[in-house]
């Protein structure tokens, strides 16, 4: 195992951070510390990542046929990091890094043509269709049904959590086709186009309080809703094949980068806010304590994942290691917002229901207490979610045991 970066990955390394101290402007800087959920509205989120495009990096994990960069898995680690250190957007996970694999994996020539060069331009944002009322953790069971009618299958059902699905041009989806014995053998890949008629988006409301339009999960309705057959993903009921393939791609990702930004954030709380020993919170010594206790397993995380990673240069496969690291990153995203709402104490407790609403131009909107508390409990509370979504803590422990174990 080697964990020390070569003297190319430390000069891309500079390369990287010289890139965003351009790129990521301080409109966008100002939005991302106002958000409740971490994402940009939509119009500086595609402004960024055609930033990304225009430099060739959108991409790090596409083959360079399809227009990746070719990077090292050194290199990728060290664009994850620095991204992840300057707390810069991420690039849209749904799109560019879960339903291309699947595209260029298993879909037809016209189908790579169709949609891989939009999804790289950003030209065209996906939404997941995977969960349903009933089948989140247990998703072979999920029921929206797709009936064959001709060169069309007919939709009817409906889809849950389903993120930012309002700024969606395109679903990938996971629909039942037939019954079987055996669930997952009648589940089907299908892309939709979500102009199609039939299709009702309505907001999930959460408890960070989004503002209309700013929400980040929806509901999506289906009533006869037809999709061409040519828009199915490789075999029809052979969809929890590729169900399983992409969920490597949204759980397999480094976590201690962005666990150590956002640790940043809460020491920067933590010396401004009083505790009630009468001293700054950094100085109370069982606040210190917790301090140690999460940056600990930070740092146990980020070796690890520095061991993953370079047994990925090996040519390892990530496998259930994947279910390891999400498991751990979502407890300690958890565990990092908790501590945030500690630190911040009173000023947490006032409810900002437009948080961007200052930085719009003419604004005229006071808050109490200083500008990073309006997000401190949204924060805490959206990221509850981090223990259910891309599979709940016991379906990874479940994976664990099955496949490292052998339980």
């Amino acid at each position: 195992m080697d964990l020390e970066f070569a003297p190319e990955d430390l000069a891309f390394r500079d390369e990287v951070r010289a890139f965003i101290a351009e790129a990521f402007d301080e409109e966008m800087r100002a939005k991302l510390a106002q958000s409740k959920n971490h994402h940009l509205p939509k119009e500086p989120q595609v402004r960024w990542l055609k930033r990304l495009g225009e430099k060739g990096w959108i991409a790090p994990d596409w083959p360079v046929e399809y227009g990746g960069t070719g990077w090292s898995l050194g290199k990728k680690y060290v664009f994850d990091m620095e991204m992840a250190l300057a707390g810069a957007p991420s690039t849209s996970n749904m799109g560019l890094r879960m339903c291309a694999p699947v595209v260029m994996a298993f879909g037809t020539p016209e189908q790579k043509a169709q949609h891989l060069p939009k999804i790289l331009s950003t030209d065209v944002w996906w939404c997941q269709g995977y969960s349903e009322p009933g089948s989140g953790s247990d998703l072979a069971s999920l029921a929206l049904k797709a009936e064959r009618d001709g060169d069309h299958y007919v939709l009817n059902g409906s889809k849950t959590w389903t993120t930012l699905a309002q700024w969606a041009d395109w679903m990938f989806c996971l629909v039942r086709t037939s019954q079987e014995d055996i669930r997952q053998k009648g589940i089907s890949f299908l892309l939709i186009d979500m102009k199609t008629p039939g299709i009702t988006i309505r907001p999930i409301p959460t408890l960070d309080g989004p503002a209309e339009g700013e929400q980040e999960i929806n509901e999506t309705f289906f009533d006869n809703v037809r999709v061409p057959v040519s828009n199915r993903i490789g075999k029809e009921g052979e969809g929890w094949t590729y169900a399983k393939y992409l969920l490597q791609f949204e759980r397999g990702n480094a976590y201690a980068p962005g666990l150590q930004e956002m640790m940043r954030k809460v020491y920067k709380i933590a010396k401004l806010e009083r505790s009630d020993r009468g001293g700054a919170m950094i100085q109370d010594p069982d606040f210190r304590k917790k301090l140690a206790e999460v940056e600990i397993k930070i740092e146990a995380l980020n070796a690890t994942e520095l061991r993953i990673f370079a047994g990925r240069a090996n040519g390892d496969a990530m496998g259930a290691v994947s279910s390891m690291l999400k498991l751990e990153g979502s407890q300690m995203q958890q565990a990092v917002t908790e501590l945030a709402l500690e630190a911040a104490g009173v000023y947490a407790q006032p409810f900002v229901r437009d948080t961007w609403e200052m930085l719009r131009p003419g604004g005229n909107t006071f808050r109490a207490g200083p500008d990073y508390a309006a997000t401190v409990a949204p924060h805490y509370f959206n990221y509850r979610k981090t223990s259910i979504y891309a599979g709940s803590n016991e379906i990874q422990h479940n994976i664990m045991a099955k496949m490292v174990l052998g339980l």
